[in-house]
This record gives structure tokens, C-alpha cells and sequence, in this order.
């Protein structure tokens, strides 16, 4: 994509893309299968997609190279957590907002392939973030996919 995406926007994109992409899949594949798909469908839609992504942080004086890896990092600036389980565990969020705060990152979604449905699957974890106002997702509420996007916004946590 030729123009900045703010991290609203960008996370739009991902719903929409993982929600087509659980209609077409449907429940039941490795996480990895998921992943690799959900990657290679966002780099077509023209995003930067790291996967499997270590990230660098420091605590009490020591550094970690490898102390975490994200599944999907989208465009520098949106962490992408892909399940495939029956349901998503508590910890599974937690672990999410701790990648955020690690990374100084606004938003983060946990996305379960496992789920029946998208809208149980989809859960969006927030950091700090206060900018809602260039949400897509408050925009375009009145498609399917829309709707769908906008059940998991609401799905928010600090």
C-alpha cells in the first residue's frame, strides 16, 4: 500500500481478512496453517508481514533476543496472535497484553481459528490506546463483515 496506515485502519484489515479466511477454512487446521495463510493473504493485500517475529526487549539489566516471538507483526506496528483451539484460555490475552506493553505496541488482536464462530474467535487486546476516532470498524457497520469487526473491537481490554 502506497499510503501510511494508522493502526485503526490496519486492524480493520486484519479482521476482515481473518474473517474471510475463517469462513473459507473453517475450524480445525494446525495454528501454522492459519498463520501462514493469514500472512500470505495480508502481504497480498499489501501490508509488511513478519511471522514468528523475536522480539528484543530488556528487564533488570538483562537483555533477551529471544525472549518472544509474535506470530504475525503487521507492519511494524500491529501484534497478530492466530489460535486454533476450542477456546481461547484467559492467559491467551494475558500474554498478548504483555507482548504490547513489551513492545510499546496500542494493539493487538487474538484471532482462534478453533472457534465456530469468528465472532467468539476474535478478541482485540488494547495498550494505552486512546485514538479510536479513524476506527474502520465504527465506519463501516453496516455489512456483514463490518459486523463482524466490530463484535471483536468490542473485545477490548487495557
Amino acid at each position: 500500500m502506497d499510503k501510511e496506515i494508522n493502526v485503526e485502519e490496519l486492524s480493520g484489515i486484519v479482521v476482515d481478512s481473518a474473517y474471510r479466511l475463517h469462513l473459507e477454512l473453517g475450524p480445525g487446521l494446525l495454528e501454522s496453517v492459519y498463520e501462514m495463510v493469514l500472512a500470505r493473504v495480508l502481504v497480498e493485500r499489501g501490508l509488511q508481514v513478519d511471522r514468528q517475529k523475536a522480539i528484543v526487549f530488556e528487564c533488570h539489566g538483562m537483555r533477551f533476543d529471544d525472549g518472544l516471538r509474535v506470530d504475525l507483526l503487521v507492519n511494524q506496528s500491529l501484534i497478530v496472535e492466530v489460535k486454533s483451539v476450542e477456546n481461547i484460555a484467559p492467559v491467551h490475552s494475558k500474554q498478548l497484553l504483555t507482548y504490547l506493553r513489551l513492545t510499546k505496541l496500542p494493539i493487538g488482536l487474538l484471532i482462534n481459528f478453533g472457534s465456530s464462530t469468528f465472532k467468539e474467535g476474535c478478541k482485540r487486546i488494547v495498550n494505552n490506546h486512546q485514538d479510536f476516532s479513524s476506527s474502520r470498524l465504527r465506519v463501516r457497520q453496516g455489512s456483514g463483515v463490518a459486523r463482524e469487526a466490530a463484535k471483536c473491537a468490542k473485545e477490548e481490554e487495557s
